[in-house]
């Protein structure tokens, strides 16, 4: 049966208006003002704002870290998400080396399939750059439509490489129409402080932030961006946290080189205090980036004010305190690193930056949702409302406050690092596709509904065009 949802204020990164919305199958078919059309279920958005659905560009479900496993995978991970206003998310497929990347894409497909209830799509890592990495990355960029491939450049000794394999794969890149990412930290620089810091006893999770200072990310910010600049490719800087990531960030923009970056709700919003808590809570905060001083804040506010930094991605690499964040009572590098963050993204996004006035409605949408979609090869399909468009949909109260709390998210995991913040803003019904997945704040949705997203190549000029 065809949906007709009536009476809402439709909001795009574009525009703003009043409209109805009719939905026959899995996409929007018109849109119009008053719209009367025989046998359509109606479903009344009066004082809500109608978006288009969250595009979260950056999550870990099922993720093997740090000897154990991430708290959600593509079933409960995915639910969390459409309770929060998320109905597609990129998630990051592992690579080995020596490994081909189609068993480790094999390997994901298997985690996600039969269990998603929203839709997904897949990052690649790259590790290594050999002749049997050279040549499937084509097959796995224009057949697989895998088209972003993610570099860290930290982790020794578990996941980074090299200044030469960034390179290389940024060569790639430009050559098939692939987007790089990175992880932009100076790794070598902090397997020292980290050692240095455990032989002088130091094992407290603060020291997670204080061996990982936002100087060294920075740094590694500013040298990825020039190593794109020199193979004239394009790079996209994921969960940036400070000050200096953004100079370099927008400097390289200010010289034509084509780099975006993305930040987190976590590093809006919290800060290196939180690891100083008593009885080991402090581990709850672990991230990597870490958690900064809290007047880094304003430089990532500002940034997507002014466009410098793009999108928000969640970063969800949910570990439970107890069991898994113990791992590292004793020796703070032993910690999981992550944070359960994919359900309250959105809503987080709204009430701290519409309602506090730091960004617009329309920025709020493309920030969350539209610029994801272009970045990464789903838009139109993804992130807008319009006619053809895939029916991706958020109905928002943008005036009911609630509290943030482990005891009524639905993320599996035992805490929330937002616990007690009230925020103000909830999805009330969420559809993927035409089909609804959260009504009525109930989850009325099924595991295996969501679909495996083929991306279409970078386009550098698309990003540009709202």
């Amino acid at each position: 049966m065809a949906k007709l949802i009536k009476n809402g204020t439709i909001v795009t990164a574009a525009d703003q208006y009043q409209a109805d919305i009719l939905i026959e199958g899995d996409i929007i078919t018109r849109i119009g003002l008053n719209l009367d059309i025989e046998d359509a279920e109606v479903i009344d958005a009066s004082g809500r704002y109608v978006f288009p659905g969250g595009v979260d560009p950056h999550t870990h479900l099922d993720m093997p870290f740090g000897g154990t496993v991430t708290a959600d995978n593509f079933e409960t991970g995915t639910k969390a998400a459409a309770f929060g206003g998320t109905t597609t998310i990129i998630d990051f497929c592992l690579t080995n080396k020596g490994v081909p990347l189609s068993r480790s894409v094999q390997t994901w497909h298997d985690k996600a399939t039969g269990k998603a209830v929203i839709d997904y799509g897949f990052h690649l890592m790259i590790a290594e750059m050999t002749e049997d990495v050279l040549a499937e990355l084509p097959i796995m960029i224009k057949e697989e439509g895998i088209t972003s491939l993610k570099v860290f450049m930290a982790y020794k000794n578990v996941f980074q490489a090299d200044d030469g394999t960034l390179y290389r794969t940024l060569i790639e890149a430009k050559q098939h129409g692939a987007l790089v990412m990175v992880h932009a930290e100076n790794g070598d620089v902090i397997e020292h402080l980290i050692a240095k810091a455990l032989a002088e006893g130091k094992t407290e999770p603060i020291y997670h932030a204080l061996t990982r200072p936002s100087v060294i990310e920075g740094e590694a910010t500013g040298r990825a961006a020039k190593l794109t600049q020199l193979a004239n490719s394009q790079l996209y800087v994921v969960h940036v946290t400070c000050q200096e990531a953004v100079e370099q960030i927008a400097e390289a923009r200010n010289r034509g080189v084509d780099v975006w970056g993305e930040t987190c709700p976590q590093y809006l919003l919290l800060d290196q205090t939180s690891l100083e808590k008593d009885d080991f809570e402090g581990a709850k905060y672990v991230w990597s980036p870490p958690l900064r001083a809290r007047d880094h804040q304003e430089a990532l506010w500002n940034a997507l004010k002014n466009g410098q930094l793009q999108t928000l991605g969640s970063d969800h690499c949910s570990f439970n305190f107890k069991g898994q964040k113990e791992l590292g009572l004793g020796d703070f590098s032993k910690i999981p690193n992550g944070g359960p963050t994919i359900e309250d993204r959105f809503s987080i996004l709204f009430s701290e930056g519409v309602k506090k006035g730091r960004i617009t409605l329309n920025q709020f949408v493309d920030i969350v949702s539209t610029r994801s979609a272009k970045l990464f090869g789903l838009f139109p399909q993804k992130g807008t409302i319009a006619v053809g468009c895939d029916a991706d949909i958020v109905i928002f109260d943008p005036n009911v406050q609630r509290t943030l709390s482990a005891e009524t998210h639905h993320m599996n995991v035992d805490y929330n690092p937002f616990e007690g913040m009230t925020i103000t803003g909830e999805p009330v019904s969420v559809l993927s596709r035409g089909k609804f997945v959260i009504r009525d704040k109930q989850f009325v949705g099924s595991p295996g509904a969501g679909q495996f997203l083929k991306r279409s190549i970078y386009n550098s000029a698309a990003p540009g065009v709202i």
